[in-house]
């Protein structure tokens, strides 16, 4: 990858963030609610992710219209450039519909399965996040570095939960038995954000079952390229069975005790 690619794939990643987390923040109606639902009724689309994603994907096909497209929201292009966008545009969206703070546009540009540029905005935070594969993550002009490895036991830990219920009751099972081992436990309800977290420092490490590719593509490159590492099960990338960051040292007995308590399967 050139560095006129990068450049030119980190510009419009920020761009199409940038103009729709400003729609989601300015545009949100009074109003707002379910204009759909997925997996499970508590599973929901409001009118603006479909109109965020529809910025989003009008904005990659103006400057980049060889390229393939896998959006959350049902866009799917197949492109002829080798270069792929995935796109969340509401990480989120259950904090979006009640007016919480924790949600953010994702996206990300791969090239041959790996994501080599990442921006997470979160526009009620005043904040977005940005990687390029191999030049660091950064916060604004920060760069960003994860916390030092702490023991197990002393670890900050994000994670979230799925929408089928089944699935939920096996999540609370892992978090039951997690809880007396480390620190503390947050859900912020956007993947996203908290693998930006991690990337920053604010949580030690991160885990949760059944993300989709969009929900993690950008904010896992943002962890690595600020330290951490990322994966799924043992041996295995971050995927839909499990998704794990973490600073080295960290990881490994995180990941670890999460397979030992089943934590990738319902």
């Amino acid at each position: 990858m050139t560095d006129t690619l990068k450049a030119e794939l980190l510009a419009v990643a920020l761009e199409a963030a940038d103009r729709a987390g400003t729609l989601l923040r300015d545009g949100r109606p009074a109003d707002l609610g379910v204009a759909a639902t997925k997996t499970s009724p508590i599973d929901v689309v409001t009118e603006m992710d479909i109109a965020a994603e529809k910025l989003i994907t009008g904005i990659l096909a103006e400057r980049r219209p060889h390229d393939g497209i896998l959006g959350e929201e049902g866009a799917s292009v197949e492109g002829t450039s080798g270069v792929r966008w995935v796109v969340d545009p509401v990480d989120g969206t259950v904090n979006y519909l009640y007016g919480l703070p924790s949600w953010a546009v994702s996206v990300a540009a791969e090239i041959d399965g790996e994501a080599v540029v990442g921006v997470v905005a979160a526009p009620e935070r005043g904040e977005t996040y940005r990687a390029v594969r191999g030049e660091g993550a950064f916060l604004g002009e920060r760069r960003l570095s994860v916390r030092p490895a702490p023991g197990l036991d002393q670890a900050l830990i994000g994670t979230g939960f799925g929408y089928l219920q089944t699935r939920r009751a096996a999540q609370a099972e892992v978090l039951r038995s997690m809880l007396p081992q480390v620190r503390d436990i947050r859900r912020g309800g956007s993947a996203a954000i908290d693998l930006c977290d991690v990337a920053c420092g604010r949580l030690d490490g991160y885990y949760e079952r059944g993300l989709n590719p969009w929900d993690f593509a950008a904010g896992a490159l943002i962890a690595r390229e600020a330290g951490a590492l990322t994966g799924g099960r043992p041996g295995q990338r971050e995927s839909g069975e499990l998704t794990v960051a973490a600073p080295p040292g960290l990881f490994e007995p995180l990941q670890e005790r999460l397979e030992a308590l089943g934590a990738w399967r319902d």
